[in-house]
């Protein structure tokens, strides 16, 4: 599993037995079917101050510009110092650099061992908090075996396509399959490396504290157990997931995920080191009584045919969240952790597939479509990323 640590998978919440909610096959994402140590009480990095200024219940979504079009299966973004995106594409393996002013490309190259298929390939990218002086760049991927996390230098004055250093692997082992790959990685503001994980279609995975799936793992940006884990010795965050696919940070440094749910719901939750978030016992909100007992209920959920959600963010008060079946850009206003209204939809069906949402850091978001991914409608200049201003 990790290379220095093959037994430490071990988490701290005791696993209870829930009454299960569905029982169904699994289904693909967007389917038919549908830093020091955190705080234990709010999932906060330490010295966070709680806002008290709320969001207004209705927001608004506005479009203006298009950065540019013509990409291939978009996953992961970053963004660099100065604005410029990093994207990944899933089915190539490569990572191209965009020009937040100009829409220019540029290839840094290809992230070796990729083995594209299903939801697998090159997943998540993210770079160091301190990638001014080291230029680290960090991907989340499938290979022939796994899911791994690797980490390669950035050197933009080598010619276009040969940007990359080789990848220097920090974690592997992680289950791999056809579906529910997760892939999202980022880092918190405790400058901990955060990955999602899925559980591949093999439900216990989520529940067994051995394996990494179905989890938020949460690692140096070495690849080792961050210090204020649940254990020690273990870079597993949390359990209980199906399909962690989007992690954000509030104002207050509280870390929330999107995830896939199977038939019924999907959902957005508040993380907590430790807790169960109770896949695949419960699914959505186990709506009180001794179900769900000892499991986290998720703040807000949907309809999979609403939302199958992909990225978030946070920006102007509120988690946006990128939705691929649903094709909308939801927004759910937040007063510390407690939904100020019922989120609000955008963009319904206007752009098809949307897979990932950024926080461009002045108040505006980036957000990618997901029309080239196998599932959707491509249409002319799919796929893109557009510039939102918001509120």
């Amino acid at each position: 599993m990790q290379r220095r640590s093959q037994t430490a998978m071990l988490a701290a919440a005791s696993l209870l037995l829930a009454a299960g909610c569905s029982s169904g096959g699994a289904q693909p994402e967007g389917g038919d079917s549908a830093s020091a140590a955190p705080s234990k009480s709010a999932a906060a990095s330490p010295g966070a101050t709680p806002e008290s200024t709320a969001p207004p219940a209705k927001g608004s979504v506005k479009v203006t510009r298009t950065l540019t079009t013509g990409l291939t299966s978009p996953w992961g973004v970053a963004v660099l110092p100065g604005g410029d995106l990093l994207v990944a594409s899933r089915d190539t393996g490569k990572i191209v650099r965009i020009a937040a002013d100009s829409g220019k490309k540029t290839e840094l190259g290809s992230v070796p061992g990729v083995d594209p298929g299903g939801e697998g390939g090159l997943l998540g990218i993210a770079v160091s908090s301190t990638f001014g002086a080291d230029h680290q760049v960090y991907a989340y991927f499938t290979t022939a075996s796994d899911n791994r996390i690797a980490r390669m230098n950035y050197d933009e004055k080598r010619p276009p396509g040969n940007q990359l250093g080789a990848p220097d692997t920090l974690f592997k082992g992680i289950p791999k399959g056809q579906i529910h790959n997760g892939g999202r990685i980022a880092f918190g503001p405790d400058k901990m490396l955060y990955a999602g994980t899925g559980e591949t279609g093999d439900t216990g995975l989520a529940q067994d504290k051995d394996s990494p799936a179905g989890k938020i793992l949460r690692m140096t940006p070495d690849g080792e157990p961050a210090h204020g884990n649940p254990d020690a010795d273990s870079v597993v965050y949390d359990y209980g997931h199906r399909n962690v696919q989007g992690l954000a940070w509030d104002n207050d440094k509280r870390l929330w995920a999107s995830e896939f749910g199977q038939d019924t719901w999907d959902e957005l939750n508040l993380i907590e080191p430790g807790k169960n978030y109770g896949w695949p016992e419960v699914e959505g909100k186990a709506k009180g009584g001794s179900k769900g007992s000892g499991f986290v209920d998720p703040v807000e959920q949907w309809k999979t045919a609403d939302a199958s959600p992909s990225g978030i963010a946070f920006a102007k008060g509120s988690v946006w969240m990128a939705s691929l079946r649903g094709e909308r850009l939801w927004r759910i206003p937040l007063d510390g952790t407690k939904p100020v209204a019922a989120p609000q939809a955008f963009l319904k069906g206007t752009y098809g597939r949307l897979r990932t949402v950024v926080a461009a850091g002045d108040g505006t978001l980036w957000l990618v479509t997901s029309n080239t991914d196998g599932r959707g409608t491509p249409h002319k200049g799919d796929d893109r990323i557009l510039r939102l201003k918001v509120s």
